[in-house]
């Protein structure tokens, strides 16, 4: 994994603080105060670019809906498909909690 030069104590610190999150309103101000706008706005374009390439949806309709570039969606589509698999799991799961 491309992280692992930078595993350690303090990011699996860092990871921690994420799963001690408990509302949608708690990650907006955790988010508020960790990032700016801009680097949410780009995380939140690769979620959606990856979610979007999981539903199968064309690298045009991408670009139509969320203004990524070609890059960018391609970089996501490798993590995608031959990543570690968590989209496919955090997919899965967020599939599960809705029909639920």
């Amino acid at each position: 994994m491309l992280i692992d030069e930078i595993r350690g104590e303090e990011l699996d610190d860092f990871f921690c603080s994420f799963l001690e999150l408990q509302t949608i309103e708690e990650c907006y101000c955790f988010f508020d105060d960790l990032c700016t706008v801009n680097e949410i706005k780009a995380m939140l374009q690769r979620f959606r670019v990856a979610k979007m390439l999981y539903n199968d949806h064309t690298y045009c309709q991408i670009e139509d809906e969320t203004g990524a570039s070609t890059a960018t969606i391609s970089r996501t589509k490798r993590s995608l498909y031959h990543g570690n698999n968590m989209y496919d799991i955090l997919f899965s799961r967020m599939k599960k909690s809705i029909e639920t």
